[in-house]
């Protein structure tokens, strides 16, 4: 197999908080620059791509010097957090805008989706849009004829396709889109994250779809996602971009555990500012604890763990349920505690005040890695409080204690996970 695409220094430059190259001054200078056979003068200047750092520079470079091949029937997994110029790099490797710097050289035709309904127009119809489309492919009218019953099933909008593409929902332009490019016999299929809009039935599909052009037909998939377990499913090597530079261009389980290695953050405890009085209730501390009660975020799998949460109430709350999440970073659900499932006696009702809740974990074996924690408070079903993974604690191997094998031996209706965990829960009013 052979390289099919090459990218050779390329780099990007956009002028920040305006439309266009800049003001006619820095045209004309760049022109009289070039009439003397001379460099570009704002080459030399520019802002490293660092969407959390203020701005500084005029110019900002979203993507610099970077250089990777792509071999025939090879899947490409492109990851970075956002900004870090992932959907530019697509952009140029598609053509729909050109690079500052650098050459791409690539062989025969490229289908790209790189947001929802690329390439659609939403007056024609979705049977239009597909022959639209393979016309910009290069495709004759006999050719598209010809897929076109296979596009259709597969995107499943069969009861649509004579309708304006504008009165699709996002996942019907999704469905049909990624039937469009996937089946038009692209040389190299380009995705860009749009696959997080269809539903999970169709990303199973897609995925599917897209491992059948690369193992079965030999063709080239360039894939950039969040989703790492898609990420591992389907990619054979994977590049990592970061401020607009290429770290890592490697193996795709290394790859992706470099980036969620670097996703992780140092942890103590929380404390959070003061919300608006109107607020219901809000937490206002978090902590983990050893059984030594030290601060800790670092734990051998099985070892004891103390949540503490401490909440401040503005309102009653007659029925408080309180939650807490474990999952990887994968966003895969590993434990879900609730106090309404696991305490005896419901938590008592709140009036205006402080309280804390302590749970205790014991005997909880976990994979050694990096899980995220996520808490939520609800009075009934009503949610009153949440926080999204904001608190990350690490686990490292150990052997399970004796009796894990006759825990795992007790008949329990509830999951494994319950099973190997105990729990309790204390609560202090009125701190």
């Amino acid at each position: 197999m052979g390289v099919i695409l090459k990218a050779e220094n390329i780099s990007k430059q956009y002028r920040l908080g305006l439309v266009g190259t800049g003001t006619i001054t820095h045209d004309l200078n760049r022109f009289w620059h070039r009439i003397r056979g001379k460099e570009d003068p704002y080459l030399k200047i520019g802002a490293e791509n660092d969407r959390t750092s203020k701005a500084t520079e005029e110019y900002v470079w979203a993507l610099q010097d970077i250089n990777f091949e792509v071999n025939e029937g090879e899947v490409l997994g492109i990851i970075g957090k956002n900004g870090a110029g992932k959907s530019t790099l697509l952009k140029l490797l598609s053509r729909v805008t050109s690079p500052t710097t650098g050459v791409i050289k690539t062989k025969g035709r490229i289908a790209s989706l790189l947001e929802v309904g690329t390439g659609f127009h939403p007056e024609l119809t979705g049977r239009e849009n597909i022959f639209l489309n393979g016309a910009i492919l290069g495709m004759r009218k006999s050719e598209i004829a010809a897929k076109l019953d296979e596009i259709v099933s597969f995107s499943g909008c069969e009861k649509y396709v004579d309708t304006p593409v504008k009165r699709y929902s996002s996942g019907m332009r999704v469905r049909l889109a990624f039937a469009v490019a996937a089946h038009l016999e692209p040389d190299i299929l380009v995705i860009d994250e749009v696959l997080a809009v269809g539903d999970a039935e169709f990303q199973k599909k897609a995925i599917g779809k897209m491992q059948d052009i690369s193992q079965g037909e030999g063709r080239t998939v360039l894939f950039v996602s969040h989703n790492m377990a898609a990420v591992q499913d389907l990619c054979t090597r994977v590049i990592i971009l970061e401020h607009g530079g290429l770290v890592f261009n490697g193996t795709t389980s290394e790859g992706v555990n470099r980036y969620l290695n670097s996703n992780k953050i140092s942890t103590g405890f929380l404390e959070f500012e003061k919300k608006d009085e109107s607020a219901k209730a809000q937490v206002s501390r978090f902590e983990v604890l050893n059984a030594n009660r030290a601060i800790s975020s670092s734990f051998k799998s099985g070892e004891q763990m103390i949540f503490k949460t401490s909440v401040r109430v503005n309102a009653e709350i007659r029925n408080p349920v309180f939650s807490l999440r474990i999952s990887d970073l994968n966003n895969v659900n590993v434990v879900t505690w609730r106090s309404n499932d696991f305490v005896n006696e419901p938590i008592p009702k709140f009036q205006k005040t402080n309280f804390e809740i302590s749970i205790n974990s014991l005997d909880l074996y976990l994979l050694d890695g990096i899980y995220n924690i996520s808490i939520g408070l609800a009075d009934g079903k009503e949610i009153v409080e949440m926080k999204i993974k904001f608190y990350q604690i690490e686990i490292s191997p150990s052997k399970p204690n004796s009796d894990f094998h006759s825990i795992t031996k007790e008949k329990s209706s509830k999951s494994l996970i319950y099973s190997l965990a105990k729990w309790n829960v204390d609560v202090k009013g009125d701190l």
